[in-house]
């Protein structure tokens, strides 16, 4: 493990399509069970019918009196986002008032594309047109606008509103930032707080990922990439790794992790569920035209995050790679980790745990960590939902549909995002 103090899991915060908190999700994954669904009866386009949606949650009761009027202006990811911290900082056990608000770290990957659009200005052009959706009245327009729209649409559409909201909560004053980018910023988030007490700035730290990508104008940009699944079967058809694959369900989450100095975690006997080990980063721009995707970005991120953490490779009970489910990223990232192994890749297993969410954005990264350190507790690799058979070049991978026994207690998890960017981190559940 890289110099400085060491840092450790204590609780843990998770709500996405397949449950309300860590228990229940864990439980769905155990039961192959998916929280992808159809919700229009064929009447739109299939990747608009099918998506991971959180079923109802109320935060009303748990926010602290002064900020229920700030309640409001949290976008649909930052509520998720806000339960989800909850939980961990709960599960974690800690009196607060054992470090000082200024040694309390918070780094907030947001993904969140709710207002992304332009559907809050539906009521004032509706009456600026009378209905008629042609010949506008631009003076109609203008007082239409200031009766119909609600003028909070700008706060609900800014990416670090769940940041502001959690300081406040829970009065995280530390080292801090908010990241808004692609699949890894949640993997960045945890590696920067996990940084901020391995290097002294920080006793304490929440790493939170959130977001949603289920409203309908996102979700016709990700079709326009090509990366979103045709749903031809319908929930099943998001399936990581499978030579049928053809991309991914989008789904919304909320997924936290609270850490701590381990130091800290012993003096006050607190539960520890888990170590970061090491993390490690790289990017490569793709080339070329379109969304090439690098050949060696991802192998040499594994790399460095296995060198930070002084492991080996078997030393790891599994990999949990990013599985998109695209054909061109899947084949990348099974190629990297291929290269990774060597003679070793019959014998660490690989799980893909996004069939079983939907592809949660900002939120993927840990709420994939959470999974893993509960698989690695129970010995058990999850199933990789939906697989069933490899291309011709990777079939001597450990890739199942089915659950695995494992032995040892470390994992390596593995995030890419368009563009050239891989990250990875490597936990030793405790």
């Amino acid at each position: 493990m890289s110099g400085g103090r060491r840092v450790v899991v204590t609780g843990m915060g998770l709500v996405t399509p397949l449950g309300l908190g860590v228990k229940e999700n864990w439980a769905g994954v155990k039961e192959y069970r998916t929280g992808i669904s159809g919700n229009a009866k064929g009447e739109l386009p299939a990747f608009l019918e099918f998506m991971g949606r959180v079923p109802e949650l109320s935060v009303e009761s748990h926010v602290p009196p002064g900020l229920l009027g700030q309640l409001k202006f949290l976008n649909r990811g930052s509520v998720l986002g806000f339960a989800a911290s909850r939980e961990a900082v709960r599960g974690s056990g800690i009196d607060l008032g054992v470090t000082e608000p200024g040694r309390r770290a918070l780094y907030v990957a947001s993904g969140d594309t709710t207002k992304v659009g332009c559907d809050f200005m539906y009521p004032a052009i509706k009456e600026a047109t009378k209905s008629a959706w042609r010949d506008i009245d631009f003076e109609r327009l203008n007082r239409a606008t200031l009766d119909r729209v609600n003028p909070f649409f700008l706060l609900e559409s800014i990416l670090n509103n769940l940041f502001s909201f959690l300081s406040a909560s829970f009065e995280f004053m530390g080292t801090n930032t908010t990241l808004a980018s692609h699949s890894p910023c949640g993997a960045n988030a945890l590696e920067l707080a996990y940084r901020s007490i391995r290097d002294g700035y920080a006793d304490i730290a929440i790493a939170v990922g959130c977001g949603n990508w289920i409203t309908e104008i996102p979700l016709y940009e990700l079709e326009g990439l090509g990366v979103l699944s045709q749903c031809r079967e319908g929930a099943r058809s998001y399936r990581p790794f499978d030579k049928g694959r053809d991309g991914f369900i989008a789904g919304e989450g909320g997924a936290a992790l609270f850490l701590e100095s381990e130091d800290l975690a012993t003096r006050r006997g607190s539960a520890v569920l888990a170590r970061i080990r090491g993390t490690g980063n790289s990017a490569e721009p793709p080339g070329g035209s379109g969304l090439g995707v690098p050949k060696d970005v991802t192998r040499r991120c594994m790399g460095a995050a296995l060198q930070d953490g002084g492991c080996t490779l078997s030393d790891l009970s599994f990999i949990c790679p990013h599985g998109s489910g695209s054909q061109k990223g899947d084949r990348s990232e099974l190629s990297a980790v291929g290269g990774l192994l060597g003679g070793m890749v019959r014998e660490v297993p690989l799980t893909g745990l996004k069939p079983y969410t939907g592809h949660l954005g900002a939120a993927s990264d840990i709420a994939e960590i959470i999974l893993a350190i509960e698989a690695t507790r129970e010995q058990t690799v999850p199933a990789t939902l939906n697989f069933r058979e490899s291309e011709a070049q990777f079939r001597e991978l450990s890739i199942s549909g089915s659950h695995q026994p494992c032995k040892g207690d470390t994992f390596l998890s593995v995030s890419y995002g368009i563009g050239g960017q891989s990250s990875s981190v490597v936990i030793q559940v405790l």
